[in-house]
């Protein structure tokens, strides 16, 4: 019985490494989509910013065509000035030939703010360009590391696979259905757990003195009369 329990405490640690390394696998793809993104929030900035600079861009041409349609109106208006007849006419005409100064001079001060926002953003878009291409080195080794530990760890479970199978041989096939069922039921996938000074480690309650004692003698399978696991003494 010392050996089987052996066998069983052997097949539990294989059982339990394995579980974590298939949810280590299952977390790679993850980790791989937190590493980008990092890239995919400044690429997002990058086009925002470029969006914002194209629709500036759009703005200033119009602008440019504007003043431009503003000169031609003064200049017909000027030639037009030279043929009035009265006072009125003529400070009719003066007044419009005002205004669309003024209304050039203020185009102008958007034209020149739009200037100054698109040269903020050009440095904006520069920076994040460059951290972009910062950022992206350092996720290439880090999915490099990340993608090695995978190759790892998919090793190791290759092993362990094997190293499962032969120790499941070592026990009866009721033996093994027990365990497989007290491994499904039991938080953890904990099939198997160690009793020290009492007190089993699979639910923390102390053991009848009877049982506790019974342990030692390595006669039969003993269970935890609470959580039902199998138990045996911790040397």
């Amino acid at each position: 019985m010392k050996e089987k329990i052996r066998v069983l405490v052997k097949l539990q640690h294989l059982d339990t490494e394995s579980a974590r390394i298939v949810s280590s696998l299952k977390d790679v793809s993850k980790r791989l989509e937190n590493l980008d993104s990092g890239l995919n929030e400044i690429e997002q900035t990058i086009n925002t910013q470029a969006s914002i600079a194209n629709e500036l861009k759009i703005q200033y041409r119009a602008h440019e065509s504007d003043v431009k349609a503003n000169l031609e109106r003064n200049k017909k208006n000027q030639e037009k000035l030279r043929a009035v007849k009265t006072n009125k006419e003529y400070q009719s005409m003066l007044k419009e030939i005002e205004d669309i100064k003024a209304k050039n001079s203020s185009i102008e001060d958007n034209m020149l703010e739009s200037l100054d926002r698109m040269d903020e953003i050009e440095t904006i878009i520069a920076q994040k360009k460059d951290e972009y291409s910062e950022l992206s080195k350092r996720i290439k080794i880090e999915k490099e590391n990340i993608e090695q530990e995978a190759r790892v760890e998919k090793k190791k479970l290759d092993e362990i696979n094997i190293d499962r199978e032969n120790v499941a041989k070592l026990l009866d096939s009721e033996l093994f259905e027990i365990y497989l069922k007290l491994k499904e039921q039991n938080h953890e996938g904990l099939a198997v757990v160690p009793v020290k000074d009492a007190v089993c480690h699979g639910c923390n309650v102390n053991l009848p003195p009877q049982l506790y004692n019974e342990l030692f003698r390595y006669d039969s399978l003993k269970f935890c009369p609470n959580c039902q696991r199998i138990i045996y003494l911790k040397e």
